[in-house]
C-alpha cells in the first residue's frame, strides 16, 4: 500500500492501483486540499509505467457529494477558496491528460463537481441505486468543467438532458444514456470495477495506452486547457441539498 495521503489513498495492486477519495465521513466532498491531492497522484501515476490501469472510487459507498460547502461557507474561509476554480481546473486536466484507462466505481452519488470526477472515468461501473446529478442549473451557476466530459462522452442531446433538468440521473437512465458501462448489485460495484482494472492490466503491455490514445485521438477537441475552464460557482450542492 502506498498512502499518499489522508484525503487521497493510492493502494497498488499487481499492475494497477485503486486512488480512493477519504473523506467517508463528508461523503468524500471535496476541498481544495484534496483535489489538489488528486491532482498529484494522478499525474504521479500517469508517469508510472507499472500501473496499466487506475480504479476511481470513493471510501465508504459514496463516491463524492460534490464540493464541501460547509468548508467553503466558514467563517474565515479556507485559504484555498478563492482558487478552488483554478485548482480543481488542473484536477480535470490531470484525469484528462492520464494516458492510461481509469476505471470509476460509482457508489452511492457523485454531485456537481463530483459528476465530473465520474465522467472522467473511460468506464464507470455504477450500483444499482446509484446516481449522478448536475444540478447547478437550479441556483443559476454554470457547468464548465462538467460540460467538456458530457461534450467528451456523449452528444448535445444527453448534455441537454443531464444539466437543464438539473436532477438525480439514476444508474438505470445512465446506461441507457451511454454514460456508465454496466450497472451491477450495490455490493458488488467496487469488487467489479478491480475486476475490470485487473482485466486491463493483463493485456500486453502498452496495449490500454494505445487503445486509450487511438479513442482519445477521435475527440473534437483535444487540448485540455482550451476546454476546461476555471469557472467560479456561488451555487454548489451538496447531498443535504439535492431535490429529488
Amino acid at each position: 500500500m502506498d498512502t499518499a495521503s489522508q484525503l487521497v489513498r493510492v493502494d497498488r495492486r499487481e499492475g494497477w492501483a485503486e486512488v480512493v477519495l477519504n473523506r467517508p465521513a463528508r461523503r468524500n466532498a471535496l476541498t481544495g486540499p484534496m483535489v489538489q491531492e488528486l491532482t498529484e497522484v494522478m499525474r504521479g501515476l500517469a508517469t508510472d509505467d507499472s500501473v496499466a490501469a487506475v480504479v476511481l472510487r470513493g471510501e465508504g459507498g459514496a463516491f463524492t457529494s460534490g464540493h464541501d460547502l460547509k468548508e467553503l461557507q466558514a467563517d474565515p474561509a479556507p485559504p484555498w477558496a478563492a482558487n478552488l476554480a483554478k485548482i480543481f481546473r488542473e484536477t480535470n486536466i490531470a484525469l484528462f491528460e492520464f494516458p492510461r484507462p481509469i476505471v470509476g466505481a460509482l457508489e452511492g452519488f457523485a454531485i456537481n463537481a463530483g459528476a465530473a470526477l465520474a465522467l472522467s472515468c473511460d468506464v464507470l461501473i455504477a450500483g444499482e441505486s446509484a446516481f449522478l446529478q448536475v444540478g447547478e442549473i437550479q441556483q443559476g451557476a454554470g457547468i464548465a468543467n462538467n460540460a467538456a466530459w458530457l461534450r467528451l462522452r456523449a452528444g448535445e442531446a444527453v448534455t441537454s438532458r443531464i444539466a437543464l433538468y438539473g436532477d438525480r440521473v439514476p444508474a438505470k437512465d445512465l446506461h441507457r444514456l451511454g454514460l456508465v458501462t454496466e450497472v451491477v448489485p450495490d455490493a458488488e460495484v467496487v469488487t467489479r470495477a478491480c475486476a475490470v482494472a485487473e482485466r486491463i492490466a493483463g493485456f500486453p503491455a502498452g496495449s490500454p495506452t494505445r487503445i486509450k490514445a487511438d479513442i482519445r485521438a477521435q475527440a473534437r477537441i483535444t487540448d485540455p486547457r482550451e476546454w476546461f475552464r476555471a469557472q467560479s460557482s456561488q451555487a454548489l450542492l451538496s447531498a443535504d441539498r439535492v431535490s429529488g
